[in-house]
């Protein structure tokens, strides 16, 4: 089982993290993908990617202390975080995605869209979302 868990450092995503451990402990043979997104825009560019891979040792840490197989991957492709996900998702052929809900309002999510929103209805293959 191929398990894809969009990461941005976030208590939603340290949830969504969790969740992967415990279904990567109860899948025989399960592998975990955590994927970082940056979308490559600017000049701080540099303090962007360093936080990231803060944030992607941590995630690896997590997994091997539960000795289940991991790989991190920063993705700066000029794609937005659900495009990445989305993409990397089809091209591993994953079985499972999951990604932490963050709690906005309305208008919040009329102006800013929704990573999770948009992975749970493009996504090649289930999403189980983490609150």
């Amino acid at each position: 089982m191929k398990i894809v868990v969009g990461y941005d450092g976030s208590n939603a995503a340290k949830d969504a993290l969790r969740l992967a451990r415990t279904h990567g402990k109860a899948f025989d043979n399960a592998g975990v993908f955590v994927l970082r997104s940056i979308s490559g825009r600017s000049s701080e560019d540099a303090e962007d990617i360093k936080e990231a891979e803060g944030d992607l040792e941590y995630a690896q840490k997590l997994f091997d202390e539960a000795g289940i197989p991991c790989e991190t991957h920063l993705l700066v492709r000029g794609l937005s975080p659900a495009e990445d996900i989305i993409q990397f998702a089809e091209d591993n052929k994953s079985d499972e995605i999951i990604v932490g809900v963050r709690r906005r309002s309305r208008v919040g999510k009329a102006l800013f869209g929704s990573t999770s929103r948009h992975v749970i209805m493009e996504a090649p293959c289930p999403v189980v979302t983490v609150r």
